[in-house]
């Protein structure tokens, strides 16, 4: 499992170990907030397209997902 401290995921770098559409590397862009300031979710940003995707930062945490860093 990663260890991640939500409020250092913004511009963070990701790589996915099932890629789909080519789309293996990421940018942590935006860091999504509840009404109390709490880190709930965040916007990926593929490198090789520029696609993004809204998720919950606790899916990061799945290592057999996800990797950190550029791999």
């Amino acid at each position: 499992m990663n260890r991640i401290n939500p409020e250092k995921l913004l511009m963070s770098k990701w790589t996915a170990t099932h890629p789909e559409r080519r789309e293996r590397h990421f940018i942590v862009t935006k860091l999504i907030r509840d009404t109390n300031e709490t880190v709930i979710g965040c916007v990926l940003e593929a490198v090789i397209d520029k696609n993004t995707y809204e998720l919950n930062w606790h899916e990061l945490k799945d290592a057999s997902r996800w990797l950190t860093g550029w791999k």
